[in-house]
């Protein structure tokens, strides 16, 4: 064992009984004196000195080992995820997707390619995510944090987006036709060549969004948009796009249109 100095060898009995003046202190004093004769044996055990170094270098090489499979851990959490997200495909519920997804997005992980089609995704986070060539046909992202995301050329037909966050976000290339877009913020989104035709962006925030490059916005809804640029609404117009107060007007208009 290591010592910071070297134990001194205990006095006798004999003496240890003269300095105990009292006699019922007696059997407390010799106790003591038998810990003192234990402690000065084993301190001078040259295998305690061995034991505390193999003990010592087991915690060194557990570190070693912790630090040295944390590639594996973190792939076989990869894995675990990958798979709960396959194994719910085609079902409507979250089927733990949410975590899932999240987990993999704050790895880092690209989710290009992802087939979420009628997923409950309600609520999940995935700021900066990538996820183009996605596809969340018919699923339900409200309230959802997709700040900045890749979206190109995904399939967000009749999504739900309500009160969503995709400012920043690139949806180049996405369609978006018949989604639900109330109260989503689409500032300083890309649409360029973006599909929005039948889709609801009553109260959507378009502050600074890049609309110019819009493939169809026919009989999309934007009455009451926030934040629209200067030319927006006079494009929208122009291109097919209504501005319905109430859903029964809305559908009016796009059943008058099909005939």
């Amino acid at each position: 064992m290591r010592r910071l100095y070297e134990p001194e060898r205990p006095v006798s009995w004999a003496e240890r009984r003269v300095q105990c003046r009292r006699a019922w202190a007696l059997p407390f004093a010799r106790l003591e004196w038998y810990c003192e004769w234990a402690a000065w044996v084993l301190g001078n055990w040259a295998l305690l000195e061995v034991v505390e170094y193999l003990g010592t270098f087991s915690l060194i090489v557990a570190v070693v080992v912790y630090f040295a499979e944390s590639g594996a851990r973190t792939r076989q959490r990869h894995y675990a995820a990958w798979a709960v997200i396959n194994s719910a495909q085609g079902k409507g519920g979250s089927g733990g997707r949410i975590e899932a997804l999240a987990e993999l997005n704050q790895d880092h992980v690209p989710l290009t390619g992802l087939e979420a089609s009628t997923a409950f995704l309600q609520g999940v986070q995935l700021p900066d995510a990538m996820l183009s060539r996605c596809s969340f046909e018919a699923a339900d992202l409200r309230q959802s944090v997709l700040r900045g995301a890749n979206l190109t050329f995904c399939n967000l037909r009749a999504a739900n987006f309500r009160n969503a966050d995709l400012s920043h976000a690139q949806l180049a290339d996405a369609d978006v036709s018949e989604a639900d877009l109330t109260d989503i913020d689409l500032s300083s989104a890309n649409l360029d060549r973006a599909n929005f035709s039948n889709a609801d962006l009553r109260g959507a925030n378009l502050s600074g969004v890049r609309w110019q490059g819009i493939s169809s916005l026919r009989l999309a809804n934007v009455n009451g948009v926030r934040n629209a640029p200067t030319g927006f609404l006079d494009f929208a117009l122009a291109h097919g796009a209504v501005q319905a107060e109430s859903d029964e007007e809305w559908t009016r208009l796009q059943n008058a249109a099909k005939q």
